[in-house]
Order: C-alpha cells, then sequence, then structure tokens
C-alpha cells in the first residue's frame, strides 16, 4: 500500500489513477490529521508527501515519521513545486529518500516509485560487514559507529549497504545513482553528495571512512 499526502485534488486523483494503471495499490489524503489517522490502522510500504499542505508543512510530517521507531525507515518522496536547490537539500537533509518537482512526468513518477519498492528490502549474500568502527546487518537493518546504534534513511543505509559490501572499491556519482535510485537524475549529484554528508554525520567519527575520491567519487576504506 501506498500513502498519498497532498491537498490538491486534482494531482491527487491523477497520480492515484496513474499508480493503479502500473498496479501499485495507492490511497490518498487532503490533510494530515487523516493521514494520521489511516497511519495508526495499517503502515504503508511508502508514503508520497507533498510540502505545502494545511494543518501541517510537509516537512513537519516528514520529521515525525523519521522520529518513530515504526515509520522511521519507511521510504518518503516528496513531490512539490518546491524546487530549488535549497528546497531539495532541506527535503533530503530532513529525511525523504527522494523529491520529485511539480510538474512531473507520469513514466518518471512511477520509475522512481518502483525503484523505491524495489529497494525497501535489501538483498545481500552476506549476513553482516565490519569496517573498522562500522557493523552493518543488511537483513535486520541494523547499523552501529564504535557500538552505537545509528539510525539512517533508507537511501542512507542503501549508500552504506553499496560501499560495505565493496570495501575499497570507487564509484562514481552516476554509478551510485544508477545502483541505488535506479534511475538517472540527468546531472544531479548533488543529491549523492548531501546523502554522503548526512550518512558521515549520523556516522560521527565512523564518517571519516567514507572517502572522496576527487573528480571521482567515493569509496568506504578499512581501519579503525
Amino acid at each position: 500500500m501506498i500513502y498519498f499526502l497532498e491537498d490538491d485534488d486534482v494531482i491527487r486523483n491523477f497520480v492515484i489513477y496513474a499508480l493503479n494503471n502500473s498496479d501499485l495499490k495507492v490511497e490518498g489524503f487532503s490533510r494530515p490529521s487523516l493521514f494520521w489517522e489511516a497511519m495508526k490502522k495499517e503502515l504503508p510500504s511508502l508514503v508520497l508527501l507533498d510540502r505545502m499542505l494545511p494543518e501541517e508543512d510537509g516537512l513537519e510530517v516528514l520529521k515525525k515519521l523519521r522520529s518513530k521507531q515504526e515509520t522511521k525507515m519507511l521510504p518518503v518522496i516528496m513531490i512539490t513545486a518546491m524546487g530549488t536547490e535549497y528546497d531539495k537539500v532541506m527535503g533530503l537533509d530532513s529525511g525523504a529518500d527522494d523529491y520529485i518537482t511539480k510538474p512531473f512526468g507520469t513514466m518518471e513518477l512511477i520509475s522512481r516509485v518502483k525503484a523505491i519498492l524495489r529497494r525497501t528490502t535489501p538483498h545481500s549474500g552476506k549476513s553482516e560487514y565490519i569496517v573498522g568502527g562500522l557493523y552493518l546487518c543488511p537483513e535486520k537493518h541494523i547499523v552501529r559507529a564504535n557500538g552505537e546504534d545509528v539510525t539512517l534513511t533508507l537511501k542512507e543505509f542503501e549508500l552504506l549497504c553499496l560501499l560495505m559490501s565493496n570495501e575499497g572499491s570507487v564509484y562514481t556519482r552516476d554509478q551510485i545513482l544508477k545502483q541505488i535510485w535506479g534511475y538517472d537524475f540527468d546531472g544531479e549529484s548533488r543529491t549523492v553528495d548531501v546523502h554522503v554528508r548526512t550518512l558521515r554525520s549520523k556516522l560521527g567519527e565512523c564518517g571519516e571512512l567514507i572517502e572522496t575520491i576527487r573528480g571521482i567519487g567515493y569509496r568506504i576504506r578499512g581501519g579503525a
């Protein structure tokens, strides 16, 4: 089930129609209060979230989702007319896994939604990884930095999985976009940089294990 919180009836009904025709089940809400009531009854597999809403700003809704144990890993895509770089960074820094600006193409929206859903449960042939002070268990969604539990968004978690499962290998920003997001961002490598920055911050001292390879991309190295 996908939940779509959008106060514009035309946009909400259009998105619900488009996703339903792609064999995706969607329920729409015009106000945050209705959305929260539904969340008490059933948790969705993905949330599509507008930014400018009555009752409560979309960023506040996102922050609440990230603060709750049962929804901290819930995938969230922001869909909004606020499309400046600052707005995108604000959304991603607040915990959004993706950010789509209006107007958007139907096929692009469906592609991004399916890409997120494909990656909700990471697949790995190894049960756990240890690099320096970092511990990662993909199956249980556990991340520890120097023994302390770390809470990550879905995309931050997937990025860490990619780097730790390929220790020492350098990934370009384009490679990361394709493997984590599942599509090209038309050159918006800033998205990768933002996620790396927030990931490093959350990992504390262990964030230094993620190295920037100037002019290329990123890798994770072993060490204390």
